[in-house]
Formats: structure tokens, C-alpha cells, sequence
């Protein structure tokens, strides 16, 4: 007859509620803003980077046409 003494746990509910869908939702759009935003800003480094040697390299040739 140990059913009836038995205390039963409660279920933990393993479904995410609708806070908690709706947070991570949102943490998951910042996170692809951000990592937008650090490919832009490495975007950016790399083509100044591209153009300075490019300009390095117009100069290179222009001296040895001369």
C-alpha cells in the first residue's frame, strides 16, 4: 500500500514557455546582428587594406616604367 504515502514529484515542465521561446528568439537575432556587424567592420578592414596595397602596387610600377 506504499502508493498512497508516496509523494509524487512534481513534473518539470521541459516545454520552453512563450517567455522563454520569445528571449531566446530575441537573443538569437542579436547575436546575427552582431556577428553582421563584425563581418561589415572586417569587410571594411580588408578592403582599405586591399586598396593600400593596390596603390603600393600602382606606385611599384609607375617607378619601374620610369
Amino acid at each position: 500500500m506504499e502508493p498512497a504515502c508516496r509523494k509524487d514529484k512534481p513534473k518539470l515542465n521541459s516545454t520552453p514557455t512563450r517567455g522563454d521561446r520569445a528571449r531566446q528568439k530575441s537573443a538569437q537575432q542579436e547575436l546575427k546582428q552582431r556577428q553582421r556587424a563584425e563581418i561589415y567592420a572586417l569587410n571594411k578592414v580588408m578592403t582599405e587594406l586591399e586598396q593600400q596595397q593596390f596603390d603600393a602596387f600602382c606606385k611599384q610600377m609607375q617607378s619601374q616604367g620610369e
